[in-house]
């Protein structure tokens, strides 16, 4: 017989999935509402305008719970700026959603000050870029006093991170809402499996396990360099590819994973030792392996077991699993969205005979949620912050990529306090000057070499 418990609300959602920072930290502040006076329009300006881009701002503009508009845009590339534009303008055809004239549309790596600068202190600003560019721009925002949507991850290394607690201690000071696109904490299936798991229906964990193991995904594979495009611009182009970028495939495919498991748990790895390596490259010049496994450890001494591959022909799963003393549990089985959870009284996952629990369908979609509950947030000027859990789900997942890069077992306090950055002077780039990261004679770019280079990753 199948218990499924109603729909989380959204008083449980704030007690629950630690998206809130605590209210304690803004007592005796007297704060006006940000939109206060008859005009309770906010206004966005998207900043990154590729395909997760306008997913963002296509969710942000959906929110029903206030005047929304679009009204700035900014890239490197102009015909991501175009093709992002083109597809919200389809969408939402009314001005009072898009209103994004040409002067308000920005190319080059100064674009985003501009858009910004449009705002108003209380609107909103979505930074959808690679993370290599997270922590200027959110630096800026603060500045400038605007609430912030980030992409994930937020950060590839220990300097980075350090460099966004400093700033987020600046916004909460100014009472400015951050949202950080991990959506599975917003997933109401996935709150209520935690509620169960919390309370015991499988027990004490003592396993847990994800994967996504698919063909190539996204950008992470890059063929050499054209001719008619420079080294920068190349890289950024393919982002996934590069290290200093992205943090490469695995910060960017697999933190969702690592998101959600020590969700979960209700803690975060304390080390890593991980393997992998690079099998049919062809012409490939980009810095990721081809496999990643990851066993990461936690203070009590249960694992959590990561596995990455992106290889064609292979057998394909997305889905992240717990294991207890009394049972088992799916935390998500279909990528990100429907999660479609369940709970089972054996370790048999799938035994139709043994399922005690699973989420009704259809599920309400996280990305959407996300949004709203940041929009809430503003309207109702709640504390609203993500960005600590954002940059714990990005060392963590930093340490399982430099274990596996390096071949060394890896704790979270090396993570933290290792000093190789990958891209110091990323707020100095121009759109002429050179890449962070130079190809060889031949084209090929550094790669990591487990054994060999045991104190960085290139």
């Amino acid at each position: 017989m199948l218990s499924p418990k109603p729909s989380a609300t959204r008083r449980d959602f704030l007690k629950t999935s630690g998206t809130v920072a605590a209210g304690s930290a803004f007592t005796g502040l007297n704060v006006p509402l940000v939109h206060a006076g008859q005009d309770s329009t906010i206004q966005l300006s998207l900043v990154g305008c590729g395909g997760r881009g306008t997913g963002a701002a296509s969710n942000a503009l959906s929110v029903q719970s206030g005047p929304i508009k679009l009204v700035a845009m900014a890239d490197v590339f102009q015909d991501k700026l175009n093709g992002s534009y083109n597809e919200l303008k389809k969408q939402y055809p009314d001005d009072d959603k898009m209103n994004v004239p040409d002067d308000a549309k920005f190319i080059g790596f100064d674009g985003y000050k501009k858009a910004m600068d449009i705002l108003k202190p209380g609107d909103v600003v979505i930074l959808t870029t690679p993370l290599a560019f997270r922590w200027p721009m959110f630096e800026y925002a603060v500045e400038k006093g605007l609430n912030v949507f980030m992409e994930k991850p937020v950060t590839a290394d220990g300097p980075t991170s350090k460099k966004m607690l400093e700033i987020n201690e600046k916004a909460k000071a100014k009472n400015l809402k951050v949202a950080v696109g991990l959506m599975c904490r917003h997933c109401v299936a996935r709150q209520e499996l935690k509620e169960r798991l919390d309370a015991g229906e499988i027990g004490d964990l003592t396993l847990m396990r994800a994967y996504r193991v698919a063909g190539p995904t996204g950008s992470a594979f890059a063929g050499p360099k054209p001719d008619d495009i420079s080294e920068l611009m190349y890289q950024i182009r393919r982002f996934h590819s590069f290290l200093w970028a992205s943090g490469g495939a695995f910060s960017d495919f697999l933190i969702h994973n690592v998101d959600e498991v020590c969700w979960m748990k209700g803690a975060w790895p304390i080390e890593a030792k991980g393997f992998g390596g690079r099998h049919y490259r062809e012409n490939f010049v980009d810095q990721n392996f081809d496999t990643y496994t990851t066993e990461y450890t936690f203070e009590d001494g249960s694992k959590f077991i990561l596995e990455g591959r992106t290889i064609e022909g292979c057998y394909q799963e997305f889905a992240s699993y717990a294991h207890g003393t009394k049972g088992s549990a799916v935390i998500s089985s279909s990528g990100h969205s429907p999660a479609k959870c369940r709970i089972y009284k054996s370790q048999k996952i799938g035994n139709k005979a043994d399922l005690t629990w699973a989420f009704p369908q259809p599920e309400p979609n996280p990305y959407q949620l996300e949004w709203d509950h940041l929009i809430q947030a503003i309207r109702g000027n709640q504390p609203y912050n993500e960005v600590e859990r954002g940059v714990m789900a990005s060392l963590v997942t930093s340490m399982g990529r430099m274990a596996c890069h390096t071949g060394q077992l890896v704790t979270l306090e090396d993570m933290k306090n290792c000093t190789h950055e990958f891209a110091p002077d990323v707020a100095k780039l121009t759109m002429n000057g050179a890449a962070p990261l130079q190809a060889n004679p031949n084209g090929k770019y550094p790669v990591p070499q487990p054994g060999l280079l045991n104190d960085r990753e290139f």
